[in-house]
C-alpha cells in the first residue's frame, strides 16, 4: 500500500540518485537536492529537471549543462528514453515500459490511493454542523456539513483514525424564545398534529417570537420609550429571560417542555442528515458542556494566565500577541462561549486519544478561534498546536442574504428538494433518461440533484465565498457533478459490453500519447488524497476528479476502446476505463456523492 502511495516518487527517487551520480562524474560536484516539476505541455517530456538550481555549483551555459546531463541519463537510466533542453529545463521522456509497469501495479491494487489507518496511532476529530435547536438547518449548514463530512472521510483515507462530532447548541435565550412562543401561540401543536418536521415547527415559533417582540417594541416606543429601552423592556423578552433562569435552576415544567421540543428538533435534524448523507460518531450538547471550563479558569487565575477586574469578571490580556483583552467569566460568575469552548476542547482530548481537532466553522468566527487556541496554549496544553479552524466563506443565492429570525433563511430540506426538482427538469429536457421506469428515474434525479449540489459547493476552496446557482450546478457539461457522474455511467456501460477477459497484464506495447497522459493522471490520486488531507480541502479531490475525467474523455473521443483491432490495446484501454471508473467512485465517495451505474 505504501508503494502505491508514493508511486510517482519512485521514478523521481531513481532519477535523483542518477542525476547526483552524473553531476559527480561530469562536473565533480555533490548536489544536495534535485528540483523536479511537471513538463510544460508545449514540450515533449514526462518530467522536467530544473537545471538553474545547479548553477550555484557549476559555471556554464544551462543548455549545455542540461544536454550533458540528458545524454548521461539516456545512457545510464533504462527508463529515460529521450530528452530535450529548453533554456534551463531538462525535459525527460520516460519509457512506455515504465508507465505500463506502473499501471499494471495500480490496476491490480484494490482501494488504490487509500491508506489503512494504524489502530495504534492517535485519532483526528472533525467537528461540523453544530446547529441550534430553535430552527431547521439552512444553506450555510449544508456547506458546513459537506465540508466537515468530506474532510473527515479524506483524512480517514489518508491513513488516520477519525471521529466525527457535533456540538448541539440546545440551551440559551434563543431556545427559550421558541419555547415561549410555542406556549403563547402554539395551541398544543406537535409535529404529528401538523405534519411538519419537528425542526420546522420549532423554527416557526422562533419567527413568531421575533414578530411579537417587534410589535411590543413598537408599542413601547409609541408610549415614549427610546428604541434601546423598548428592546430591553419588551415583556416577551423579559419573560424569555425569566424562562432561561428557571431552566438553569432546574424548573421541572420548563425543563420538561425543553426536552420535548428539543426531541422534535433532533428527529428533524436526523431526517435532514440522512438525506444529505452525513453522520456523526458522537454528539456533544451545550446543555451539558456550558458549565465546563469554569474550573480551568480558576486554575488559570492561579497561574496568572487570567486576571480579575474590579467588578469580579475574569479576563485574559492578549494584546502582546496582537489580539485584545477577552472575557472568560462574567462578573456574576457565569460562563461565556469562550469558557465553554475551552472546557469542551479539554473534555474531547480526555474522551478520545486525539492528535488533532478540526473545527468546521464559518469565517465570521476566525477571531474567536485564534483566541481559543492561544488561550489553550497559554494554559499549557501541548495539543493546542494541533487545533485547526476549517474556516469557510458564506454561501449566497442570487436572491440575497439570509436571516433566520425573520424567516427568510434558505431551508436545507427545501434546497435539497429543489435540487432534485432541477435535476428532474433538466434531465427531462435533455431526454437523458428515456426507457427508465418511474422509480429508477426518481432515484437518479436524487443522485444527480444532490451530487450537483455537493460537487458545486465542494469544488470551491473552503475559504472562498460561494454564489450558488442551482441551475448552473446541474449542467451535464463542464466542471459539475452531473458531468462526472455521466462519465462514470459511460464507463460502466463499456465494462458491461466488454465480452472478453481483460484481467491479464499487458507489456511490450507502444503507448499512445493519450494513454500515457491518462496513466500519469491516475498516478496522482494517492498524493492528491494526502494533500487534500493535509490542507483540509475537498476542493483538491473534486478538481482532480474533473481533470481525470477530462483526460479520460479525451482518450475516449480520440481512440477506439472496445472497437480496437489490436487485442492488447483493447485490453489496456478497457483496464484504463475500469480504473478511472474506480477512482471516480472512490473520489466521489470522499465527497459524499453517489455515482449511478446507468444514466
Amino acid at each position: 500500500m505504501l508503494l502505491n502511495r508514493f508511486q510517482q516518487k519512485k521514478m523521481q527517487n531513481s532519477l535523483e540518485n542518477a542525476i547526483k551520480k552524473g553531476l559527480k562524474e561530469i562536473y565533480d560536484i555533490s548536489a544536495e537536492s534535485v528540483e523536479f516539476q511537471a513538463t510544460n505541455k508545449d514540450f515533449e517530456g514526462d518530467i522536467t529537471v530544473v537545471i538553474f538550481a545547479f548553477l550555484r555549483h557549476i559555471k556554464g551555459n544551462p543548455v549545455e549543462i542540461g544536454t550533458k546531463l540528458g545524454n548521461y541519463l539516456k545512457e545510464n537510466v533504462p527508463e529515460v528514453e529521450d530528452f530535450n533542453v529548453v533554456k534551463g529545463f531538462l525535459n525527460l521522456v520516460i519509457s512506455d515500459e515504465f508507465f505500463l509497469n506502473a499501471f499494471n501495479e495500480i490496476y491490480k491494487t484494490q482501494n488504490f490511493g487509500f491508506v489503512t489507518p494504524n489502530p495504534a496511532e492517535k485519532a483526528v476529530m472533525v467537528e461540523y454542523s453544530s446547529p441550534n435547536t430553535n430552527k431547521p438547518l439552512h444553506l450555510g449548514h449544508i456547506r458546513n456539513n459537506l465540508l466537515g463530512y468530506s474532510v473527515a472521510e479524506i483524512v480517514k483515507a489518508s491513513g488516520k483514525k477519525v471521529y466525527k462530532t457535533q456540538i448541539i447548541n440546545d440551551r440559551g435565550i434563543h431556545i427559550c424564545k421558541s419555547m415561549l412562543a410555542w406556549q403563547r401561540f402554539g395551541n398544543g401543536q406537535t409535529p404529528e398534529s401538523t405534519g411538519l418536521k419537528g425542526d420546522k415547527l420549532v423554527g416557526n415559533y422562533y419567527v413568531a417570537f421575533d414578530k411579537a417582540y417587534k410589535e411590543e417594541i413598537a408599542l413601547l416606543i409609541a408610549a415614549g420609550k427610546t428604541e434601546e429601552e423598548a428592546k430591553k423592556q419588551a415583556p416577551i423578552l423579559l419573560e424569555a429571560q425569566e424562562m432561561l433562569l428557571k431552566w438553569e435552576a432546574g424548573d421541572e415544567a420548563v425543563v420538561s417542555l425543553w426536552k420535548t421540543m428539543n426531541q422534535w428538533v433532533y428527529a428533524g435534524f436526523e431526517q435532514t442528515y440522512a438525506t444529505l448523507g452525513v453522520d456523526f460518531d458522537k454528539n456533544y450538547y451545550e446543555s451539558t458542556t456550558y458549565l465546563l471550563g469554569k474550573d480551568v479558569v480558576a486554575i488559570g487565575l492561579e497561574k496568572g494566565v487570567f486576571y480579575r477586574k474590579e467588578d469580579g469578571s475574569v479576563w485574559i490580556d492578549l494584546t502582546a500577541d496582537g489580539l485584545d483583552e477577552k472575557i472568560v467569566l462574567r462578573s456574576d460568575g457565569t460562563a461565556v462561549y469562550m469558557t465553554q469552548d475551552i472546557g469542551t476542547a479539554i473534555e474531547r482530548f480526555k474522551d478520545f486519544d486525539l492528535s488533532e481537532l478540526v473545527y468546521t466553522v464559518g469565517n465570521e468566527q476566525d477571531y474567536h478561534f485564534k483566541v481559543l487556541f492561544l488561550i489553550l496554549k497559554k494554559l499549557g496544553f501541548e495539543w493546542a498546536d494541533n487545533l485547526y479552524h476549517l474556516s469557510y466563506g458564506m454561501v449566497d443565492l442570487p436572491s440575497g442574504k439570509m436571516k433566520s429570525r425573520e424567516g427568510t433563511v434558505v431551508d436545507a430540506d427545501d434546497l435539497m428538494e429543489e435540487m432534485v426538482d432541477t435535476a428532474r427538469k433538466i434531465s427531462q429536457e435533455l431526454g437523458k433518461l428515456e426507457g427508465y421506469s418511474k422509480p429508477e428515474k426518481e432515484a437518479l434525479y436524487k443522485i444527480i440533484g444532490l451530487g450537483a449540489l455537493k460537487y458545486y459547493i465542494l469544488k470551491v476552496d473552503p475559504k472562498k465565498r460561494i454564489l450558488f446557482d442551482p441551475e448552473e450546478s446541474v449542467d451535464f457539461n463542464g466542471n459539475t457533478g452531473p458531468f462526472i457522474q455521466y462519465t462514470y455511467a459511460r464507463i460502466q456501460s463499456i465494462i458491461r459490453k466488454a465480452d472478453f477477459d481483460f484481467s491479464e497484464e499487458i507489456s511490450a506495447i507502444s503507448l499512445h500519447e493519450k494513454e500515457r497522459e491518462l496513466i500519469k493522471q491516475i498516478q496522482q490520486f494517492p498524493e492528491i488524497i494526502q494533500n487534500a488531507s493535509k490542507n483540509h480541502s475537498p476542493a483538491l479531490i473534486a478538481n482532480y476528479t474533473y481533470d481525470l475525467v477530462k483526460e479520460y474523455n479525451s482518450l475516449y473521443q480520440s481512440l477506439p476502446i472496445l472497437g480496437s483491432e489490436n487485442e492488447n490495446e483493447k485490453i489496456l484501454r478497457t483496464q484504463l476505463s475500469a480504473k478511472v471508473g474506480e477512482i471516480i467512485k472512490a473520489a466521489f465517495k470522499l465527497l459524499g456523492i453517489e455515482v449511478p451505474e446507468r444514466m
